[in-house]
């Protein structure tokens, strides 16, 4: 009995489901930023001049946005199971508990020590909150069969 138990309260990771959530957080993060990029560098005090200057790789930035959102879709899909039955409902209620929790907390008290606007923390803020909605949905949807 206490195996049946134990076996039914394992994590099982759904990675197509993981995958297609950071998929979905890079899509919507690349529509994101360019909706509020003007408010994004004034927020941080730069220019669109300086963005493009910068030489930055772009294979760096954009690999690091896709690893950093699957590890977060596979810390919601984990999450979501250990709280309860995994549904799409309990997907985005856990990425959004994390992101008031976690995400939110850390950056406010990011943001008022380096006196950053709130307008900058809304943008941020906003999307993270929408991508890990999002993310927990299709995590917490998407049954492994």
């Amino acid at each position: 009995m206490a195996s049946d138990a134990a076996s039914s309260s394992r994590v099982r990771q759904n990675y197509v489901a993981i995958l297609v959530a950071a998929i979905a957080c890079f899509l919507l993060e690349a529509g994101w930023y360019s909706f509020f990029m003007d408010g994004w560098l004034n927020g941080i005090g730069r220019t669109r001049q300086w963005l493009f200057a910068t030489g930055m790789n772009p294979a760096l930035q954009y690999g690091t946005a896709l690893v950093s959102a699957a590890v977060i879709a596979a810390s919601i899909s984990c999450l979501t199971q250990l709280v309860g039955p995994q549904t799409a409902l309990r997907g985005m209620r856990v990425g959004a508990l994390l992101w008031m929790g976690l995400v939110a907390t850390t950056w406010a008290t990011e943001y008022v020590f380096e006196v950053r606007p709130v307008s900058l923390f809304a943008i941020n803020g906003g999307f993270w909150l929408l991508s890990m909605v999002v993310m927990g949905a299709i995590v917490g949807g998407w049954k492994k069969k």
